[in-house]
């Protein structure tokens, strides 16, 4: 039932970004609400949104006016390219080409900083599998399609990573013509792979790293001779083209934000795993990282023009 009633909102929460519930100017892609609100997208990833979390909060200290709404990878493009959202801190690069790469070049939104380097996003199995069956790429899924039904677990419908395989199902890239992808949602697969993983059942998913999954499996990212498969590299801050312009304070604050892979294994780790609140994970992360706080915020004020760092920190304990 909890599910129910979150896809429910989840997709009200779309309705409302591509509806009139917004006031943005379609024309210039330009904010029309309120001086120093923020509007964030994102999607249920552990890492997105605790990032979320942290930067809402920073914000927030700062006198800023923040909200979220999760939507699909391809909505938050959309709502960032209207007007009718501000930030994103998810654009895994180049695997969402195909949502950003046309409103990044028409100037539409514009990628303000790199957060994160070395990330990686591909089709995989675990290494039992790989052990059982050799299967160490793409190109060695269909000989053993029984094995697997004849599946590759994905995440939330409309995901890019979840598209590249749609297309390589329907140019029969490999021998998968026959395959299925299965669409649900990160959790559903991940319990799924746990379920087959437990048994030592054959089992062709979406992973990625930074996460969990990685430390729990070990996993073979699957070979791609053929290049129907982008990758991934990196993560990068996005935001509707005018943010800079309307207020650089805050383009200067996610121009700056930076990660590395350790602090992301562990914020996935404590909310997937230890089932811990956002909140609290970003909470704690600001208390025992208050030297990372303050490079985030160099040259960042309040919105009465104040350091912004003293407003942040002050009070964190």
């Amino acid at each position: 039932m909890l599910r129910k009633y979150r896809g429910l909102a989840v997709v009200l929460a779309a309705v409302c970004l591509l509806t009139a519930c917004s006031n943005a100017d379609p024309g210039t892609g330009k904010a029309a609400g309120g001086k120093h609100e923020v509007r964030f997208v994102q999607q249920p990833w552990e890492d997105l949104v605790v990032e979320t979390q942290i930067a809402r909060d920073m914000l927030d200290k700062m006198g800023y006016k923040t909200s979220t709404k999760e939507v699909s990878v391809p909505l938050a493009a959309q709502a960032l390219a209207t007007g009718q959202a501000d930030a994103y801190l998810g654009n895994w690069w180049p695997a969402q080409k195909p949502a950003f790469e046309q409103h990044i070049q028409q100037g539409k939104i514009k990628i303000m900083g790199t957060m994160l380097t070395g990330t990686t996003y591909a089709p995989v199995v675990p290494a039992y599998v790989t052990d059982q069956l050799g299967v160490r790429s793409l190109a060695d899924l269909a000989k053993n399609g029984d094995k697997f039904h004849k599946q590759i677990l994905g995440i939330e419908p409309g995901t890019p990573g979840n598209q590249y395989i749609l297309d390589a199902i329907k140019k029969n890239a490999y021998g998968l013509g026959d395959w299925t992808l299965v669409q649900s949602s990160t959790e559903a697969m991940l319990a799924e792979v746990t379920r087959r993983a437990d048994k030592q059942e054959p089992v062709a998913f979406l992973g990625w790293s930074p996460h969990w999954m990685t430390v729990q499996w070990k996993l073979n990212f699957l070979d791609d001779p053929e290049k129907v498969w982008p990758g991934a590299g990196e993560i990068r801050s996005a935001a509707r083209s005018g943010v800079a312009t309307d207020d650089p304070n805050l383009g200067r604050f996610l121009s700056q934000i930076k990660l590395d892979m350790p602090t992301v294994s562990q914020w996935i780790f404590d909310y997937s795993k230890q089932h811990k609140p956002a909140e609290e994970i970003a909470h704690n992360w600001m208390v025992g990282h208050k030297d990372v706080v303050r490079q985030w915020l160099d040259g960042v004020t309040t919105t009465e023009g104040k350091p912004g760092a003293p407003a942040v920190l002050d009070g964190l304990s």
